[in-house]
């Protein structure tokens, strides 16, 4: 605990700020730390922020002075500081956390302290001299506290918290789908994918667990019930390889890339183009846009096996151009046991990334025992996660015997555990009713079970296709806003997304 403390007060100005009121020297146990600890604070006094990098200045600056023996030196040197830097760079600091384990340290230390004191006092015989000291403890405030005085200067620093925090995605998308929904992404979020039955709602899950872990986050992803562990290794082998265990998706198949609609009319003349006709000159946009079939893309790509896709223009990205074209790709063949071990050693292994499945049979797992294993897992092996993940919240069991308010039970749950320990972002999905089969896109009537539901989330979208599965068959999916706390949302503002699930990828790309 000492070392984390020690990481935070390096690199940390907001955790020096909010801890400055309950920091004690003598809380600190090892001497080298509290060396160390000690220059962290002498800097901040100086400066206002925390030392980062400049410690190795600061050690030097020790050294030459004379003012370290060499023994110490040597551990700081060798071991500390080089360990502290690596430490750092691998971990997602979660301030939220690291101010409640540090407060609860202090306090464990305060009373072995205070203890101490007591029982060598009456060793000596001291009983009265013991019994005022007994009576004169006071425990130490909290750093992180529930209320908050606005009149107060720490209100700056809290200012200066609240902003960082809901304004620094955990999960970033690219380009549009990362303008459509990557400010909603934030830790203590709670958001929900909203589909009707095998429209990728797992696939979606998982794209946004790894991508997290790949950017820095400790995830946890909860299997409640949709696949087995079994199935859910092989899901996640195929999405880090792009390629199938299943023969019938595997070798050539087509797969569809963004392009533009002028470049596809054949309606632009800018010089960064990268084409110089146009695939399907004379459509109707409307139609192209939105009747365009897996078939005619076929054709056109056979009958012009020169054209060239395009999105070269920084106008493109602002402008409703979006197109879809198509390209094969060959994908070899099916996936083999030996592959995806070295894909998930090369993953997960090699870069030691943080990310633990919790596997469950339908209908066992509830939110109650979602935070018991969290809890574990922190007892255990001290991990706190950013991101979790419940695939997904329809097949959690809840607390109550009413089933009229057992939905709203669950997701009542999911909100307050991001409200909790390291306020992680918590992701889920929930299924669509029965209406939504026959819609060409959600809305907010076709909740299933608990309209509830929605009261709880910070932002939950929908994800659709077509009826006719044109869409599916040429690889796009279609997500729109249903519920955005932070902002104003419209059903139909919606975003394309360009993906290929034979392959395991749910994003490829998107465009509007």
């Amino acid at each position: 605990m000492e070392r984390k403390i020690i990481i935070g007060l390096i690199t940390s100005t907001d955790y020096l700020r909010q801890i400055r009121n309950i920091w004690d020297p003598q809380f600190i146990e090892s001497l080298t730390a509290k060396r160390i600890a000690s220059w962290c604070w002498e800097y901040f006094n100086k400066y206002d922020v925390a030392p980062g990098k400049e410690i190795e200045t600061i050690y030097y600056s020790k050294l030459k002075g004379g003012k370290l023996a060499k023994d110490i030196a040597e551990e700081i040197e060798e071991e500390i500081l080089p360990g502290l830097s690596k430490e750092y760079e691998n971990s997602s600091f979660n301030l939220q956390y690291l101010l409640e384990e540090s407060t609860k340290y202090f306090t464990e230390r305060r009373l072995t302290i205070h203890s101490e004191k007591i029982q060598s006092l009456l060793a000596g015989g001291e009983l009265t001299e013991a019994e005022t000291i007994a009576c004169d403890y006071t425990p130490i405030t909290n750093a992180v506290t529930e209320d908050l005085d606005l009149g107060s200067p720490i209100v700056l620093d809290r200012i200066d918290k609240a902003f960082t925090t809901t304004s620094q995605p955990l999960i970033y998308y690219p380009r549009q789908l990362g303008k459509f929904w990557n400010s909603q992404l934030t830790r203590g979020g709670f958001v929900a994918l909203m589909a009707s039955e095998k429209r990728g709602k797992t696939f979606w899950l998982l794209d946004m667990a790894i991508r997290a872990c790949k950017q820095g986050c400790k995830v946890a992803f909860f299997q409640a019930g949709d696949m087995t562990e079994d199935e859910q290794l092989i899901r996640i082998c195929i999405y880090l390889t792009q390629r199938s265990d299943r023969k019938e998706y595997s070798g050539m198949m087509w797969e569809s890339v963004r392009d533009c609609i002028n470049n596809q009319l054949n309606d632009c003349n800018r010089e960064e183009r990268e084409c110089d006709f146009g695939a399907f000159e004379g459509w109707n946009i409307n139609t192209l846009k939105n009747e365009v079939t897996l078939k005619d893309l076929i054709k056109a790509y056979k009958e012009y096996p020169r054209y060239k896709t395009c999105h070269n223009c920084l106008k493109y990205w602002n402008e409703y151009w979006g197109a879809v074209w198509i390209k094969e790709v060959d994908t070899g063949n099916p996936l083999t046991a030996d592959e995806a071990k070295k894909a998930v050693e090369k993953f997960f292994i090699k870069y030691s990334r943080h990310f633990k499945l919790s596997s469950h049979a339908n209908g066992t797992l509830s939110v109650k025992e979602i935070r018991a294993i969290l809890a574990n897992w922190e007892k255990q092996d001290n991990f706190i996660p950013d991101v979790v993940v419940v695939d997904y919240a329809d097949l959690l069991m809840g607390e109550t015997r009413e089933f009229r308010h057992l939905q709203n039970e669950i997701w009542k749950g999911l909100r307050r555990l991001s409200q909790e320990k390291g306020q992680p972002l918590v992701i889920t999905a929930t299924q669509a009713d029965a209406k939504s089969y026959d819609q060409d896109r959600l809305r907010l009537s076709n909740f299933s079970e608990d309209k509830r539901k929605y009261g709880h989330v910070t932002a939950l979208w929908g994800l659709q296709q077509d009826t006719k599965d044109r869409e599916k068959k040429i690889g796009l999916m279609r997500i729109n806003e249903l519920v955005i706390r932070k902002g104003e949302f419209s059903n139909s503002n919606e975003i394309i997304i360009l993906q290929n699930l034979k392959r395991g990828r749910p994003f490829l790309g998107s465009y509007k």
